[in-house]
């Protein structure tokens, strides 16, 4: 415990620095892309000069002066199979970037999705020694919290306070200053495999970078794709990537409950070229321009040329009913919606006063997905597009970079986390994070 507490602490401290150099970057490593955006953090009064918009939602910090992507290679599911290749995806992303920015970055924030994330609830309470809730009190509670045995090989990726009671009053943000008697914390923690993380940490390290800090994908999305009220009342962020779709559900600011299903746009592309008995990248571009979810009487008429390459006329002049095309690409779609629903079901989404659902990522682009979805799901169903960020291109402003305008916010205004706070050595979870987290020692 005390060694992966050590680390994350080391971590933010390394994005404190990169803050005071005034440069970071964004990584999202994904299934189908690895996205890079390098943001540059020059103090709010720098930013309107250029007579542009000012300051949005807090993001008056930063502004992104370099972003590229490239084609995802060696993940699946949202995790890294093949080291070498994603290696180069990274530094050839974090290489157009940085040209882009005109700058060099050595610190970078990563996101990735998949790696079987799991939540608890933890709560503890104590007996305030003052009356006055100080840093070391809220230390305190949250080093009382009793974490579970969340068993061999999983890692701990976020744990954020989510609640403070001061006596009878609950719903707090910031108990720090307040007054009481017995002050209460809940806290959500999230953990995911251990050999995810270890295999994304070293793939960083092998790019020569620093890495300043790790995220959920899933946790990202919604930090970008969910407003503010859908934040504060209750939403859950679907995130359709091509590997894996994460599923995040946010209440009062605060994430409280994640996982993903490990299906998503590449599989229905897989699919269509299993389907139609073309290549994967055929396939793709079909789907792109032609597919969808709802047919209508028009689509047995509209034809497409499959097309291809193979020297055979008679196969390469083959052409499919868009009608076709989508009763290969609705069942697999339903498909991920039946899971996402079953995890919304596991976490009692059904409970929370507001029950706004936000699909997001590259796989929500397909025509009358919404619709489609408000049927399987319920009924408060939209499509989400990231916050605008100051300087961020208009190629990297739809729903496949949610997640990395999310991690961009994250690095900007990250929420409190157990690590922020000093706990004394004492003080630790006894039971807690058996396993210590050897592989840092050995990487770093």
């Amino acid at each position: 415990m005390a060694d992966f507490y050590h680390t994350q602490r080391a971590m933010r401290q390394m994005r404190r620095q990169a803050l005071q150099r005034g440069v970071i970057a964004i990584l999202d490593v994904g299934s189908s892309k690895t996205a890079c955006l390098v943001l540059r953090f020059d103090g709010a009064d720098q930013l309107s000069e250029d007579n542009s918009i000012g300051s949005l939602a807090g993001q008056s910090a930063f502004r992104v002066v370099g972003a590229a992507t490239t084609r995802a290679r060696g993940v699946q599911f949202g995790e890294i199979t093949a080291m070498q290749e994603t290696e180069r995806a990274i530094r050839t992303a974090l290489q157009a970037a940085q040209k882009m920015a005109e700058i060099r970055v050595d610190h970078v924030i990563a996101c990735f999705s998949g790696a079987s994330p799991r939540s608890y609830g933890l709560d503890a309470q104590v007996e305030l020694e003052g009356q006055v809730v100080t840093e070391a009190e809220v230390a305190r509670v949250l080093a009382a919290c009793d974490v579970p045995e969340y068993g061999a090989g999983r890692e701990v990726l976020h744990a954020q306070p989510v609640n403070f009671a001061l006596d009878h009053r609950s719903g707090l943000i910031d108990p720090r200053g307040q007054l009481g008697q017995t002050l209460s914390a809940d806290m959500h923690m999230l953990t995911v495999d251990a050999d995810a993380v270890q295999n994304l940490v070293h793939c960083v390290k092998r790019c020569d970078l620093e890495l300043a800090g790790i995220a959920s994908s899933a946790y990202a999305s919604g930090i970008s794709a969910l407003v503010e009220d859908e934040q504060e009342l209750g939403a859950a962020c679907v995130d359709l990537g091509g590997g894996s779709t994460g599923v995040s559900i946010f209440m009062k600011k605060h994430m409280i409950y994640a996982d993903c299903v490990r299906m998503g746009g590449d599989h229905v592309t897989a699919d269509i070229s299993m389907g139609l008995g073309i290549p994967a990248g055929n396939a793709e571009r079909i789907k792109t321009f032609y597919g969808g979810v709802h047919a209508t009487g028009m689509d047995d008429r509209e034809m497409i040329d499959i097309g291809g390459d193979t020297g055979d006329y008679e196969h390469d002049r083959r052409t499919v009913s868009r009608a076709e095309l989508i009763g290969i690409m609705r069942p697999r779609v339903e498909e991920i919606l039946e899971e996402v629903r079953v995890r919304l079901d596991a976490a009692g989404f059904e409970h929370l006063p507001s029950q706004q659902i936000v699909l997001t990522g590259g796989g929500s682009q397909i025509p009358g997905l919404d619709g489609l979805a408000s049927r399987i799901l319920g009924q408060q169903v939209r499509l989400g597009r990231p916050l605008r960020v100051h300087g961020l291109p208009q190629a990297a402003t739809g729903p496949g970079f949610a997640s990395a305008v999310g991690l961009a916010l994250f690095a900007a205004h990250p929420q409190d986390e157990w690590w922020d706070f000093e706990i004394p050595v004492d003080r630790y979870p006894a039971r807690s994070f058996r396993r210590a987290v050897k592989w840092f020692r050995d990487n770093w």
